[in-house]
């Protein structure tokens, strides 16, 4: 059985078992740190770097660095929280994000960390890229202007055979995420649903079903990010 280590996050003190990751240690004491690209039973990446902390003084992402005995980690500090506000600014002016149309509405984790944030206007300019709709798959809508690279679900949607159903595609400002379309046609409901649940914003929709809870009555309008811990 793994030790138990002592470690402090924000001068409180916390404990957790020797290779926990710093993101999970504080999810099990109670002490919230945003992510995007995290997500639970799934090997972590480091994708989004919004769950940036510092720990003994390094800048390092929580969700792939593991706690280590008397580690000193840095969570809620207003340098901290600015450098996750311009990512989060950089991840709406790279795409097109317009929420009050948008299905996700309430229940998109990018919108709730701008409003956690205080984000209003973005201090960077919009990109305004030409990206298209995917609807040409049987039971679900990929939407790329949505979409903002955190690899959920290149990681969590296999097949049977651990194949991966989403794939990146191309390189630099012109990357994607493309959908096999020989795996996609033989999608089961389960899991088509599953690809949408994973999807932190609105880039991932079942055809078919859209505004299926009426807004005010979402998840983030009734309780902000990270209240739940």
């Amino acid at each position: 059985m793994a030790e138990l280590n002592n470690f402090s996050i924000d001068g409180v003190k916390c404990m957790a078992r020797e290779g926990t990751s710093i993101l999970e240690a504080a999810r099990q004491n109670g002490i919230y740190i945003p992510t995007l690209c995290n997500l639970d039973g799934v090997p972590p990446k480091g994708a989004c770097r919004v769950c940036s902390v510092k720990a003994n003084g390094k800048l390092l992402t929580a969700c792939t660095t593991k706690i280590s005995q008397g580690m000193e980690v840095e969570n809620d500090t207003p340098g901290l929280n600015e450098l996750r506000k311009s990512i989060v600014e950089m991840l709406f002016v790279e795409g097109n994000h317009l929420c009050p149309s948008c299905e996700k509405s309430g229940d998109c984790e990018l919108q709730a960390l701008a409003y956690r944030y205080g984000m209003t206007v973005p201090r960077y300019p919009y990109f305004y890229p030409k990206r298209v709709v995917d609807a040409s798959h049987p039971k679900i809508v990929k939407d790329h202007n949505r979409c903002i690279m955190c690899k959920r679900c290149v990681r969590a949607i296999k097949d049977k055979k651990g194949r991966s159903i989403f794939v990146f595609l191309n390189r630099g400002f012109e990357t994607k995420i493309y959908i096999d379309p020989e795996l996609a046609g033989k999608l089961t409901d389960e899991l088509a649903r599953k690809s949408v649940e994973v999807c932190p914003v609105g880039a991932i929709m079942l055809r078919g079903e859209g505004f299926k809870t009426p807004f005010g009555k979402r998840k983030y309008d009734k309780a902000p990010i990270g209240s739940d811990l």
